[in-house]
């Protein structure tokens, strides 16, 4: 047995080598060697019970006391010993393994890529980890998915007989069942004749049955809705049978409903990935061919913003270009009206359409498009957005504002799972420069109609363009240019949107207000030098959205009362508006924004308020005790305030605890203030609940506040009250100088008589001029959604409230301490906590 042992440690050294060359052992050597195994168990239970035996002898061993057994046992060594002598007889290897048998996998052609290696390797690692069924990978149209999905199906011909067969199959736009049935069974060589004179079901049994006995990869490349796979026959991979389903598509939401519900998504490149792939299609020979040629050539490259379909297309349309002047051109043809350039319009836009396409609901396609009219790379507030379509009628009717915006958010949510939209931070999106270029060329009836969509959003412009046929306008963006006035009168029946924001907009003729019956959406805000707005306002009998935030307005027109349909209305930041004098006239009026303007919650102002019946919305400034009182006192106009100003209350300490009655508050400023030490009947204030009530809950009081802004409130030392406001995402404190912890372990306790854990939700923490600040919470917390903490002029600092495991991604989390040097006297939780967090320090950026 011992000679026997030593054979298979040579054999199974010999097949290791050949393994590791990616051969497979041969069957009759394994064989052989559980054979070995076998029959070295059996030895060594045989030699276990020798001693036994041999005690059975007698008469110098031979005679036995028990005559049977002593035979039985002798019998087993014999025929063991023989067993043993023929596996030593049939241990001459030649040949151990032979070339493994590779999947059956008919590689697909692909080109060179660049900047996808790193999604190519997290991808691959994913799908090929045990247990991962499921994977799906989601991005935007041409952002090069099935280039990756390709690669991925490739490097399965490198694994060694792990998998029986790898299926490939282009799913278009609505495909039917059997045709998916027919492309896997084409795959599986079952496409005869009596297959294809099956129903449904039958194929789907027949199979089942030939899949359940094979390890299979299936890909679904493009996908637009779930895939039923077993309406087709697909058994549902698990990791018993070792199987994968990938797939790629545009929606998120696909993903989800194909059970993947943290798909990767593949993004555009970044710039020196764009730079790259688009040097490489536009060849160095043109490059080369003048210095200026590159500059041009770059400014080109970065209107494609990383979409590698762009970047491909251009780049080889641009390869034949060898001057400057051509360069020039394609510059401003980008610049001016992109859909004009040589095969946007074939080989660009309508890939890119059909995710547009997709969107089943004709409103949804309305608000994908009304983002078109903001500039590129332009930010847009998702909650401004939501405002203009409710007003648009994109939404539907509904009487209460907050449900049409859950169903703004949901559309939204569409948009961004539709990879339409992009979500940038928690509360703006952005539309991909070439995404918008689309949406422009649809709404110009694709190039036919140009004038529908008037879009010329920070281009400079110095005054109204010129415009062949006003009659057809629909919506004009002019934002953010340099127009000083509008004096000229135009007819423009069918305009329904105009915005004006954000230039330096002085005077706008009552005329051009007088030929525009059908608008809508009127947005004036940030156009400081308006002063006065023309009493032709009251021709605006459809108008139901104005903003005239940040400008000078002075005083509201007397014709300002007959706007009789007028739901939105945006005053903020008004500092010179003196009166709102005869706004109870507007009696549509639902959403409207005060908040730092010059106009405060005085008693006058409340009793117009009064009687706007159907209010729901309100932003305020209140300075005087009095308007608080009165406010406070209408539980009606308390519960519209979402966002609040309460500023200068020096005389008498100002209660927070007054304001739990604001059932809706979202936003709070409490500026240059007295502020009250808050004492336990912030506990039993408007809310009688016991201690497990309080502990469920978390936050009886200020469950919808989400942002505070404390400024320049000297007599408070902490913020222990905001251990009631759960859902806080932001909170700023600058120049209080009293302050010296936010949350007091001590008041913590007295206040709800239980541990309640703050910040849950908290995003930013901005510290600011807080010389006395010593402490934020007496321990570390865990913070699931910050990204920032900011302590600027926080000389006592020294403990940040943080361990190893108080942010779950360190590497979106930033720390910004001024002046820099007081990050070397913080005190860390451990070393562990020190190593993770020092990365994060950066200058202190807004």
């Amino acid at each position: 047995m011992e000679d026997l042992r030593a054979i298979e440690d040579e054999v199974q050294n010999k097949v290791a080598r050949e393994e590791r060359l990616h051969q497979q052992r041969l069957k009759s050597v394994q064989v052989w060697l559980t054979r070995v195994d076998n029959i070295d168990s059996q030895i060594k239970n045989l030699l276990s019970t020798s001693s036994v035996q041999l005690q059975k002898l007698c008469l110098c061993g031979l005679y036995s006391k028990t005559v049977c057994s002593s035979y039985s046992y002798g019998k087993r060594v014999f025929l063991l010993l023989e067993e043993v002598k023929q596996l030593i007889s049939e241990s001459n290897f030649d040949v151990v393994a032979e070339p493994a048998p590779r999947s059956e996998v008919e590689e697909r052609p692909t080109q060179p890529t660049v900047g996808q290696e790193l999604i190519l390797k997290k991808a691959w690692n994913h799908l090929v980890e045990d247990g991962v069924g499921i994977m799906g990978l989601h991005g935007m149209g041409g952002v090069g998915k099935t280039t990756l999905f390709k690669k991925i199906h490739n490097k399965f011909a490198e694994m060694a007989g792990k998998f029986d067969v790898v299926i490939w199959v282009v799913v278009s736009q609505g495909v039917k069942t059997s045709k998916l049935q027919d492309d896997i069974a084409q795959k599986l060589h079952l496409c005869d004749e009596v297959w294809m004179n099956k129903n449904e079901g039958d194929k789907a049994a027949e199979m089942h049955r030939v899949l359940k006995k094979k390890r299979f990869v299936l890909m679904l490349d493009d996908i637009w809705e779930k895939v039923d796979l077993e309406a087709i026959g697909v058994p549902y991979p698990t990791r018993e049978n070792g199987c994968k389903v990938a797939f790629t598509t545009r929606s998120q939401e696909v993903c989800g409903r194909m059970g993947d519900h943290e798909p990767m998504q593949v993004k555009c490149l970044e710039r020196d990935e764009a730079w790259e792939l688009f040097k490489n299609k536009v060849g160095d020979d043109t490059l080369r061919r003048d210095p200026l040629i590159v500059a041009l050539a770059r400014k080109v490259a970065e209107k494609c913003r990383g979409l590698p379909l762009a970047l491909n297309v251009i780049g080889e349309t641009m390869a034949s270009k060898t001057t400057v002047q051509e360069w020039e051109n394609a510059v401003d043809v980008l610049v001016s009206s992109a859909a004009e350039f040589s095969d946007m319009e074939d080989k660009i836009l309508p890939v890119l359409k059909y995710s547009y396409d997709s969107l089943v609901d004709k409103h949804i396609k309305s608000c994908f498009l009304y983002c078109a009219l903001f500039p590129e790379d332009k930010t847009i507030d998702k909650e401004e957005l939501i405002d203009y379509w409710i007003c648009e009628g994109y939404i539907g009717e509904c009487q209460v504002i907050k449900r049409s915006m859950n169903k703004g958010y949901e559309i939204l949510g569409t948009l961004i799972r539709s990879n339409l939209l992009t979500e940038v931070g928690t509360h703006d999106v952005v539309m991909h420069d070439v995404v918008r270029e689309m949406a422009l060329w649809i709404t110009s009836c694709f190039g036919k109609q140009k004038e529908t969509f008037i879009v010329q959003a920070n281009v400079g412009l110095i005054k109204i363009p010129k415009v062949k046929d006003w009659g057809v306008v629909r919506k004009m963006s002019l934002m953010n240019n340099s127009i000083e006035e509008i004096t000229c009168s135009f007819n423009c029946p069918e305009l329904t949107t105009l915005f004006l924001q954000y230039n330096n907009l002085k005077n706008l003729s009552g005329e051009f207000l007088l030929s525009m019956q059908k608008l809508v959406v009127l947005d004036l805000c940030g156009n400081s030098s308006f002063k006065k707005f023309p009493e032709q306002i009251s021709g605006l009998v459809s108008l139901q959205f104005l903003d005239l935030s940040h400008t000078s307005i002075v005083q509201l027109p007397v014709g300002f009362q007959e706007l009789k349909r007028l739901t939105h209305l945006n005053l903020t930041s008004t500092k010179r508006l003196g009166s709102m004098v005869g706004i109870s006239n507007l009696r549509s009026l639902k959403i409207l924004k005060l908040l730092n303007s010059k106009v405060h919650g005085d008693v006058s102002l409340l009793k117009e308020l009064q009687c706007l019946e159907h209010l729901q919305t309100l932003t305020i400034t209140i300075s005087t005790e009095l308007g608080l009182e009165q406010i406070l006192g209408d539980q009606r106009l308390a519960n519209c305030i979402t966002s609040l100003d309460i500023s200068d209350f020096r005389k008498k300490p100002f209660d927070i605890s007054l304001l739990v009655s604001m059932k809706n508050l979202n936003e709070l400023w409490v500026v240059s203030c007295h502020v009250a030490e808050i004492n336990t009947s912030m506990k039993c204030r408007e809310m009688e609940r016991d201690s497990s009530d309080l502990q469920n809950t978390t936050c009886p009081c200020f469950t919808n506040l989400s942002i505070v802004r404390i400024i320049n409130c000297h007599s408070m030392k902490d913020l222990t009250w905001l251990l009631f406001a759960p859902n806080l995402v932001y909170l700023d404190v600058t120049f209080a100088g009293e302050v010296d912890e936010i949350i007091n372990k001590e008041k913590a306790i007295n206040f709800t008589g239980i541990t309640i854990t703050p910040f849950q939700n908290l995003q930013v923490l901005s510290l600011t001029n807080l010389p006395k600040l010593e402490n934020i919470y007496w321990s570390p917390l865990p913070f699931p959604s910050l990204r920032r903490i900011s302590a600027i002029g926080c000389s006592k600092l020294r403990k940040l409230p943080l361990n190893a495991t108080s942010v779950p991604r360190s590497d979106e989390f930033s720390i910004a301490m001024l002046p820099p040097k007081q990050q070397d006297y913080l005190e860390w939780e451990d070393e562990d906590t020190k190593n993770r967090f020092l990365p994060s320090f950066s200058q202190w950026r807004r």
